[in-house]
């Protein structure tokens, strides 16, 4: 037999047992996180569905839901505790936790139960905000984190184009319904059929939004016209729309001629630091036909309609110079249970990634680029330079903040 490859074993050798090394991982210690009901701001989602909860348990942290926080969503109760969520009634409670997710901007009732070093993730409304209020939450030391604001690894804002997208389909859905008899409308039906005429309908703004009302009314079979002040936005919707859409820039005169021939008119503009620009004046919307509908997206931010006001999901329409007019703001909220789960699928993954982050917020907030961008205030310093302009409060780059704290 062979015996070249057989090891050589000397009764010589000493062999002593090792003891076993394992790498040893710093233990992580759990997240608690709040989630309160919306009472405010016509709010009907929630941040993180039933689905998400039950992850985010079921990785070691632990949550605590508000009673009735999903109800206007349809996700009960009973849903949450299943998921391993504890349901509480005192609103105190959730505000003991260490991170609170909320739709809505924190309210006036709960300031006060605001805690030291607390991250908040919520939106916020600049065009409702106010001084005093901004220095309230200041004097908290909160950590608050802009929903809107939170950016991806590819420098987008998710939560900002889900939102968008979930306009966009939901505008051309609403005005369907206020076309219809069934809303008093005038009875024309979006898409038409054969030897009748579809709907004319003006999309203004190219953005996200744009895109998406653009997709809707072209699958049903309305004749669009797109208008935007940049021309690089509409050559990128042509694009990604797939077929040749009618285009034009903010010309005035085109604007006009095409408003007059619309059965549905959809406002879609972006804010220019802050505040979006109003492009259809009265004198356009009075030369528009009768019944027609004016879906004012853009109403968050002002509005791009002269004759646009305010309206809620409970009252949402009012009629002017024969012109139905829908203003409601948080538009994406009428479609609660779709735009909560858009949410949620963005929150979960983050608070996940903030659990296993070993160490406090500050550790946090440096290894996600994105949430640091969100922060607009940290532990009594206003973090925001477009919001320590408007309201003269002193600004601190947040990057110096944590550079000392290394």
């Amino acid at each position: 037999m062979d015996t070249r490859n057989k090891p050589i074993i000397n009764v010589s050798y000493s062999y002593n047992p090792l003891e076993e090394t394992l790498e040893y991982e710093m233990k992580k210690k759990a997240v608690f996180i709040g989630i309160p009901k919306e009472n405010s701001f016509q709010e009907n989602r929630i941040a993180l569905t039933p689905q998400a909860v039950s992850v985010i348990v079921n990785n070691g942290n632990r949550v605590v839901v508000e009673h009735h926080a999903g109800l206007a969503s349809s996700f009960t109760d009973n849903d949450y505790s299943e998921a391993g969520a504890q349901i509480v009634y005192d609103k105190r409670e959730i505000f003991n936790a260490d991170i609170i997710l909320k739709t809505a901007p924190i309210n006036h009732d709960e300031l006060d139960l605001l805690k030291e070093n607390q991250i908040i993730f919520s939106p916020i409304h600049i065009t409702s905000l106010s001084k005093e209020y901004l220095e309230k939450c200041l004097q908290k030391k909160i950590i608050g984190i802009a929903l809107g604001n939170i950016k991806d690894d590819a420098g987008n804002y998710p939560i900002v184009r889900s939102m968008s997208q979930i306009a966009g389909v939901f505008s051309i859905q609403i005005a369907s319904r206020y076309l219809s008899n069934n809303k008093d409308g005038k009875g024309v039906l979006m898409g038409g059929i054969a030897g009748v005429p579809p709907a004319n309908v003006v999309i203004i703004g190219a953005g996200m939004v744009g895109e998406y009302a653009t997709r809707t009314a072209l699958g049903c079979g309305a004749q669009v016209k797109v208008f935007d002040n940049s021309i690089y936005r509409l050559m990128r919707l042509q694009r990604v729309v797939g077929q040749t859409v009618f285009t034009s820039v903010l010309d005035p005169i085109q604007l006009t001629s095409a408003l007059k021939e619309a059965d549905v008119a959809i406002g879609a503009l972006k804010p220019q630091k802050g505040i979006v620009p109003m492009v259809v004046t009265e004198s356009m919307v009075e030369k528009m036909k009768e019944g027609s509908v004016i879906i004012d997206v853009s109403i968050d931010n002002g509005g791009c309609f002269e004759t646009s006001e305010l309206t809620s999901h409970e009252e949402p329409t009012f009629v002017k110079h024969g012109v139905v007019h829908y203003c409601v703001p948080n538009i994406a909220s009428g479609v609660s249970r779709t735009a909560s789960t858009a949410i949620s699928n963005i929150l979960m993954p983050l608070i996940l990634s903030c659990a296993d982050t070993a160490g406090g917020a500050d550790t946090i907030l440096q290894n996600k680029p994105g949430l640091l961008a969100a922060t607009y205030l940290y532990k009594g310093k206003m973090t925001s330079k477009i919001l320590s302009q408007k309201f003269e409060i002193k600004y601190t780059d947040l990057n110096l903040i944590l550079s000392t704290n290394l």
